[in-house]
């Protein structure tokens, strides 16, 4: 097994973006998911099923630059903390974010249609399950012949796609160790899923029905669930083609 593809995005419900390399710290991949978009109508963090053209924003976080390419224009700068601090609702769990200021709000509210404003959080605080996700070609493949179409792999939005024969192979991962790379982590569980993985990753456009194939058959209590999530054990650099290898537990 190998590591097929890295992707990310520094800017949460931005489009998914395919990298080379990504470093693992105890807290996730080092840039993921660094800032996201608050509903200050709602009181909470903005949810991209309701919001499907975020994926069409292009964001990019480097040098401490976060540039943001939209349909209309790009916005791009140093995020200025306003020393405004929100306690907001994320998916029913409570996060800590400081409110920036700078050009995205006035981007992203003319985008969407409705008021938004830039926040920071800590890694990991608005990541729905453990920081770390994963993906199988060999469960992809499978989901593409019952939706009669390819799913892309960009669909998932997950951190790695791991290159298997097998589909849903990684079921039998949940509680073990595996090596990445110069990485290694521990698979939680199983990842619920929603409408987000029917969209094209790049327009937001629903282009599959990748979610109701899925519930034909991957059922778990009142969640429909592909791929698993994992912490980080071991912090390290994971490449592309990087071998994946499970660790046998201590004593055998």
């Amino acid at each position: 097994m190998y590591v097929s593809r890295i992707g990310f995005t520094s800017l949460k419900g931005t489009r998914h973006r395919s990298r080379s390399s990504v470093d693992l710290a105890p807290d996730g991949p080092v840039g993921d998911r660094v800032f996201c978009l608050v509903d200050p109508a709602r009181d909470r963090v903005l949810r991209t099923v309701e919001n499907p053209t975020l994926m069409q924003a292009d964001a990019t976080w480097q040098n401490g630059v976060l540039s943001v390419t939209l349909p209309g224009g790009t916005a791009a700068g140093v995020p200025t903390p306003t020393g405004e601090t929100r306690v907001l609702d994320y998916w029913g769990r409570r996060v800590s974010l400081q409110i920036l200021d700078g050009p995205w709000a006035a981007a992203f509210s003319a985008h969407l249609g409705h008021e938004v404003v830039l926040a920071r959080s800590s890694r990991g605080e608005v990541v729905y399950g453990a920081c770390v996700s994963l993906v199988t070609t060999g469960s992809l493949d499978e989901l593409s012949r019952r939706v009669g179409a390819s799913v892309h792999d960009a669909q998932l939005r997950a951190t790695f796609t791991v290159h298997t024969d097998t589909p849903h192979c990684e079921d039998g991962w949940i509680g073990r160790r595996f090596a990445l790379g110069e990485a290694e982590i521990e698979v939680r569980g199983a990842i619920p899923r929603c409408q987000v993985i029917d969209l094209d990753p790049a327009t937001g456009i629903r282009r599959t029905d990748a979610l109701r194939a899925l519930a034909a058959y991957r059922r778990q209590g009142n969640e429909v669930v592909f791929g698993v999530d994992a912490v980080v054990t071991r912090p390290g650099r994971v490449d592309v083609g990087g071998a994946v290898v499970p660790i046998a537990p201590v004593g055998r």
